[in-house]
This record gives C-alpha cells, structure tokens and sequence, in this order.
C-alpha cells in the first residue's frame, strides 16, 4: 500500500542546479556566497532589514533570547499550544517559561492569557504563528508595549503568512523561521533569524559564531558563544526555495483548499483564516467534534489505510519535561489538544490522495 505521506518538500530542477552550484563552488573565497544570499533574498521577501542563516528555528531562539540578555530570574511567556522547541531555549538560557492559554479560533496565543500570566519577572514573549495561522497581532503587540516585554515571533510554521500586509516573523524584536524537511521552504535542517533592530543583528551575528566579530582573521574571541551557521549548500536550497515562495504558498492553500470542500459536511473544524489575515496551512489540522473519537482514535484509522497523521500538539505542560509547570488555567487548550489531528499536508499531495483522506476521516468519525 503505498502511503500518503503527513510532510515533504516540493524541490524542482532549481533546486537541484543551486545546489549542484554550491557543490562545486561554494568554497575558498566563495564560502559565505550562498549564505550572504539567501539571507538577502529572505529578508526582501519578508520586507524586513536583516536576516541571519542559521541550522535551526530553535537555535534562531535561543541567539534572541540570549541578544536580549534574558537569563536566570526572568520570565518568558510561550503559548501552552506549540511544539517544545518554542519553549526549550527560554531554559537554555536560564530563564523560566510561563504557559499562557490560547485562542479558541487561531489555537494561537491569547492576549487575554497573556496580559494575566505577567509578573515583575517577565522580560519577553513567543507568540507561535501555529500551523501556518497568525494570532491577534494588534492585541498581543498592545500588551507588550503596555508592559515593556520584548517580542520573540516563532514563524518557524507560517512562512508567507500574513496579518493585515505584514508577513509572519516580522512583528517582534526578532522573527524566527525553520527550513526542516517538513516545512513549506526547506534545506533539509535550517533556519532564520529576522530583525529590523541594528543592535539585535549584530549581537546575533556574534553570538552565533563563537563569540567573535564578523570578518575577524585574528579568531580572538571576547565571549563564550555559540556555533549557529548554515552550511552554502543547504542555503543555496533556500535561494531557489524562496526565489519560488508564492507558488509553494499557493500550493498549500490549493491543499487546504480540498479539505476544506472534502469536509465540509462532517462536523470538523479546520485551520481558521481571520479577516485581514492569511493562512498558509503548513499542517492542515482538523479537530473532531467533541462527542467524536480522540486524536489517538483517529490516527488509528488512518495508518491501517496507510495515511500518515500527526496528533496535534500536546499542551507544554502536561509534559513529563515539564512535570512543574502549572497549566490549570489554560482550558482551552487542553480542551482542544485531544480532538485535534494534523492530515497529510505535504506539497507532493494530489486530489485524490486528499479526496481518500476525506473518505476514511468521514467513516471513523462516523464509528
């Protein structure tokens, strides 16, 4: 039985010939060629002023959190609703992580929860952009600037997404993005730091290098930093990838477009795209009925078909990793996690292979 596969890439031949290019040239006095590029192009795509290659979203996190001098005794709010990795750096660097509920219609953070999860130890905030869906910009930007807490943005899962003209990851101090296999850009493994702060990129950019200036021949390094750069192959990957944005985009709204029809009798809900607002539906994500079969249930179903899912996140602090977190108030994140469930989303997909989803999902919802 063939499979329908949960997330993939779509790589053409300029894919191929840029990475073939780096191959061969990207060496001696080449070296930072292909980097220097893709973060150009990237940062032109966003509309932002500096972009920072990186070998991961999660370490692009970890330079902010550090850039912004967040350590030990400080708090940082993340949204009780998100992969570990938006939350893990906040410890690497020492500080605490607050979980904060989330919007019932976005999933994203709530200003609400926000606003009431803040204390005088609060230095900063990651709101996710989850699934490729962006949370209430306007509020969660007000509570912050009322409060003084600086602006992390994990877009790592809403490249091209937008919210009122602006593109996810530029609404922060620093924006994050990951170009992991499954991602709608991808490198293989990769990432971005974005900023509009002159002080952040230059922090970031020696932070990520062992603790040394930019174009230092002298290696006399100041601090103990990081290794955080991205390889010239994988970054001419990302050229191609971004010079190709729109059509990857628009790709995956044609997917999300034939669930949304498949499915549009059977009770689910799907991904919400709020007005003034753009969704690029990285994973489509369905949450059952609340008389209907748990997320457990569901995936069940699909893989005897050979359909690969995922379950929707769990809630951060229902985590053996985060055995001393309390998420008693975050009810609507707990309420959703259980009858939630990530579907095939990978740009490879065609319309049968979603019509077939759609099939199987109706029938185990129906028991």
């Amino acid at each position: 039985m063939e499979r329908i596969p949960i997330a993939g890439p779509w790589i053409t031949q300029l894919e191929v010939d840029y990475a073939a290019e780096a191959a061969e040239h990207g060496w001696y006095e080449r070296a930072g060629e292909w980097p220097q590029q893709f973060e150009n192009a990237f940062a032109d795509y966003l509309g932002v002023k500096h972009a920072v290659s990186l070998p991961s979203c999660t370490s692009g996190l970890h330079l902010a959190l550090a850039a912004l001098e967040i350590g030990p005794g400080d708090e940082v709010i993340v949204p009780e609703l998100t992969w570990i990795a938006s939350a893990a750096p906040v410890s690497y660097v020492g500080a605490s992580p607050v979980f904060a509920d989330v919007d019932e219609a976005t999933w994203c953070l709530s200003a609400e929860s926000l606003e009431t999860c803040i204390t005088p130890r609060t230095k900063a905030v990651i709101p996710v952009d989850l699934y490729g869906g962006t949370p209430d910009w306007e509020a969660i930007c007000a509570v912050c600037q009322k409060h003084g807490l600086a602006i992390v943005e994990d877009a790592a899962e809403a490249i091209g997404s937008e919210s009122g003209g602006c593109k996810a990851g530029s609404f922060g101090d620093a924006g994050t993005f990951s170009f992991h296999g499954s991602k709608t850009f991808t490198t293989g493994e990769g990432g971005m730091l974005v900023t509009d702060r002159d002080d952040l990129n230059e922090r970031v950019r020696f932070l990520r290098d062992h603790g040394r200036p930019p174009g230092d021949r002298m290696f006399f390094n100041t601090e103990v930093a990081f290794k955080y750069k991205m390889p010239p192959v994988a970054a001419a990957i990302g050229c191609a990838q971004v010079k190709r944005a729109e059509e990857l985009v628009a790709r995956k709204r044609e997917i999300f477009s034939w669930y949304s029809e498949g499915l549009s009798d059977c009770g689910v809900t799907l991904n919400h795209e709020p007005e003034g607002t753009r969704n690029t539906y990285w994973m489509v994500t369905a949450l059952a009925p609340a008389d209907g079969p748990d997320k457990a249930k569901l995936m069940a179903a699909f893989a005897v078909e050979g359909i690969d899912s995922r379950p929707m996140f769990h809630p951060l602090s229902s985590l053996p990793a985060y055995a001393d977190a309390d998420g008693s108030g975050n009810c609507t994140a707990y309420s959703l996690s259980p009858r939630g469930i990530n579907l095939p989303s990978a740009l490879c997909l065609e319309r049968t292979q979603v019509d077939k989803v759609c099939t199987v999902f109706k029938k185990a919802l129906a028991g």
